[in-house]
């Protein structure tokens, strides 16, 4: 993929995950990667593996350790790297976190977690960017939703509404952006197997891990290469892996449908899980 040849792209929740498989096939498709971070150890490991990713010497590879929910932090470090390296040709907001949980055992302080990090983490680095990106007439901006980013899953009320924000704000990005010659998309991963996954297997109901059992995780270098590839397409809207396809065409042409679909889902779910 030429498009990604001699870039610089700014890839937030670098150091493992989606955002790791992005930056490292960026690299193999000839790019430049700065990922940003807030675990300085996960950095150092991510910058090793991607090492191995580059395809001449002299594609460069930058570290930055800030919390996207910080404010002043995600601030300085990207103005910082700015001023050495020069605005970033894109950027990929990866970073994002999930505790699952029903509405009424999960604390106020999951919900806003969720929207610091998820929402306000995606706003934070594009106040930074965005600004310089218009001046320069030029940029290529991806933010990576969900697919509970455009349908409501049992379990993900505090996620679910944290990815539709996402959703709602790259949706009007889009419009406003476009005029200033800036290219925008949103993606829709499903389930994926990554360290979040992982983390927040331990907190699903019960119904939720029944309704997930059937679906087949989608492994991240997939995500990162149909992304990639619609991204140098021009793509709005990215769905990798059949299952976001198939719920995104569902909720969005058979309309209500969907819902006595996702009922009798959790309808099962539930007669199974009091069998066990």
């Amino acid at each position: 993929m030429d498009f990604y040849r001699n870039k610089l792209a700014m890839v937030t929740g670098g150091s493992s995950g989606i955002g790791l498989a992005l930056a490292r096939l960026i690299l193999r498709n000839g790019g430049h990667v700065a990922i940003l971070a807030r675990r300085a150890e996960l950095l150092t490991s991510a910058a090793a593996d991607l090492a191995n990713s580059k395809l001449h010497h002299d594609q460069k590879i930058f570290t930055l350790q800030a919390d996207v929910s910080n404010k002043d932090e995600v601030e300085k470090a990207l103005l910082d790297f700015v001023n050495e390296n020069g605005i970033p040709d894109m950027v990929f907001n990866s970073a994002g976190v999930a505790h699952p949980g029903r509405f009424e055992d999960l604390g106020d302080d999951i919900f806003h977690w969720m929207m610091d990090v998820n929402y306000f983490g995606t706003v934070n680095v594009l106040k930074v960017l965005v600004p310089l990106m218009q001046q320069r007439k030029s940029g290529v901006i991806i933010n990576i939703s969900s697919i509970a980013g455009f349908i409501g899953v049992y379990g993900y009320s505090a996620y679910g509404a944290s990815k539709f924000a996402v959703s709602g704000f790259t949706d009007a990005l889009r419009a406003e952006l476009k005029p200033d010659g800036i290219q925008v998309s949103i993606v829709f991963p499903p389930d994926t197997d990554t360290p979040q996954l992982t983390y927040e297997s331990q907190f699903k109901p019960a119904v939720t891990k029944e309704i997930a059992g059937s679906a087949k995780l989608l492994d991240p270098n997939i995500v990162a290469l149909e992304t990639l590839k619609a991204v140098a397409r021009k793509q709005y809207i990215i769905l990798p892996g059949s299952e976001g396809k198939l719920m995104y065409w569902l909720h969005h042409f058979v309309g209500r449908l969907i819902y006595p679909v996702m009922d009798m889902m959790v309808d099962s779910a539930l007669k199974k899980s009091s069998q066990k």
